[in-house]
């Protein structure tokens, strides 16, 4: 049994058996029935590609790089899916990655008063400001329409479709200064934003191992 399958089912052809669902439990409510190659396939049928993207300050550049931004950014959205949604998480900052860096710096420093400097920067920095600080996370969300045309009418098809709209979206974003993630293992990176959706605050205080699809493969005993 797999992490997915946990968490939405087990696939059967066009069905979904629904493992250990019971009343209010998140297998009962969620409206999600499987993610493969980076796409959320919905009860409903619906497939839905989901990806992140990393903004630039346009109040920053000169005024003909924000003309030229506009302009690139207007050429996508003459071709973008009908459907586009964009979407826009704010949380608070997680310094825990920046926390560590410190130490580890510290770790290394062979002069007492820089070990004392960087130290006063985590407690006042690290622990202390930044800990109050939230960021924003963009993401672009569309779902498969008829126009886009698969080559058949399969689930691998119109996946690979979607991940097409997905590369599109990137080349013409980059010409706007805008980077649209690529996720090593797409999968993963939905299921991560899925159970920071669903659990606003148990994922600031808990995250996914990076091994947790694999562990969870694992106890059970499958291997693919």
């Amino acid at each position: 049994m797999s992490l997915k399958e946990l968490l939405f089912g087990k696939s059967v052809g066009d069905e979904t058996v629904v493992i250990g669902e019971y009343a209010d439990s998140s297998q009962a409510w969620l409206p999600i029935k499987n993610v493969i190659g980076g796409v959320v396939i919905t009860r409903d049928n619906r497939f839905i590609k989901i990806v992140e993207v990393l903004p630039v300050n346009i109040y920053l550049k000169s005024p003909n790089d924000r003309q030229n931004i506009i302009s690139a950014y207007a050429a996508y959205l003459k071709i973008a899916p009908d459907d586009l949604q964009i979407e826009v998480r704010t949380m608070k900052a997680d310094t825990g990655d920046y926390v560590e860096q410190m130490r580890q710096y510290a770790e290394r420093e062979e002069n007492a008063y820089c070990r004392d400097m960087i130290e006063d920067n985590i407690r006042e920095i690290g622990l202390g400001i930044a800990s109050e600080a939230i960021c924003h996370r963009f993401y672009l969300v569309f779902q498969y329409e008829a126009r886009m045309k698969a080559r058949q009418n399969s689930v691998k098809s119109i996946v690979e479709r979607l991940n097409e709209e997905a590369n599109t979206a990137r080349s013409y974003l980059a010409a706007s200064e805008l980077e649209v993630l690529e996720p090593r293992y797409p999968d993963n990176f939905i299921l991560t934003v899925l159970y920071e959706i669903i659990n606003k605050q148990t994922s600031q205080r808990i995250r996914l191992p990076e091994g947790v699809f694999d562990m969870v493969t694992t106890v059970h005993g499958i291997y693919k």
